[in-house]
């Protein structure tokens, strides 16, 4: 199956899309996916043998309730095994052969972000669009503010605007050291352009729902008044799916 999951913590989902299309798909192979429970950890099985990672590690994870979410999604492959059906499985990889040894370079990333958030950066008009963005963004500014004591600048347009470190500093605090939860809010982070949005949605001040909008505000808003691209809704499918399953994953 290596062959099959070859991801890193960095993919770009539109890349790991069109590998997930290729057309030589492993045939199915075993009759029944479970969960199996030993030691605290949950191992994902195929006819009672273990998954393995790319790296060769076992495929585990740190809930019942995940592993057999990632089970399904073994279940749930019929004629042919589609790597691109299965989100959760694939990031399940990337965590265990890419995030659990070197948590740090994750982390770093989702700091980076905060420093450069896209809620910061406001459209100057026209009025709807930037009472779109209020709309949505606002409430998540207001909860770190609350929440952590951060209080960030915001800009027009895409000029750049320094914030003070001690407002991204404040907030940073707040990403996750274990693993998977990491993984996963690294993934919402890097989908929806905002470590804000995925932080809200990691602690309960978002749905995965209002994180989804939150993230679309702009993209939304040019579908309305230009009409969508056939191509960039497959492209916002694909994304979608991969970011239900890191959600399922800050859930769990």
């Amino acid at each position: 199956m290596r062959e099959l999951f070859e991801t890193t913590p960095s993919d770009d989902p539109i890349a790991a899309a069109r590998r997930g299309a290729r057309p030589a798909l492993r045939r199915r192979f075993y009759d029944h996916a479970a969960v199996d429970e030993a030691d605290g950890r949950y191992s994902i099985t195929l006819d009672q043998k273990p998954v393995r990672t790319p790296a060769r590690r076992l495929l585990t994870a740190p809930t019942l309730a995940l592993a057999q979410a990632i089970a399904a999604e073994w279940e749930a492959q019929r004629e042919a095994i589609d790597p691109a059906k299965m989100p959760m499985t694939r990031l399940a990889n990337t965590i265990v052969d890419g995030v659990a040894d070197s948590p740090r370079p994750v982390a770093a990333e989702i700091e980076k972000y905060l420093a450069s958030d896209l809620l910061f950066y406001r459209a100057s008009g026209p009025r709807r669009l930037r009472e779109g963005q209020a709309a949505h963004w606002d409430p998540i500014l207001a909860w770190a503010r609350d929440r952590f004591g951060a209080n960030f600048k915001l800009s027009d347009g895409v000029v750049h605007v320094a914030q003070d470190e001690a407002a991204y500093r404040a907030v940073a605090v707040a990403i996750p050291t274990d693993p998977w939860r990491l993984g996963a809010l690294h993934v919402v982070t890097t989908l929806t352009g905002s470590a804000l949005i995925a932080l809200a949605l990691l602690h309960g001040a978002l749905s995965a729902e209002a994180a989804w909008q939150a993230a679309h505000v702009d993209e939304d808003w040019n579908m309305a008044q230009w009409g969508a691209d056939a191509m960039a809704l497959q492209r916002r499918a694909f994304r979608f799916t991969e970011f239900q399953a890191a959600a399922t994953f800050l859930g769990a």
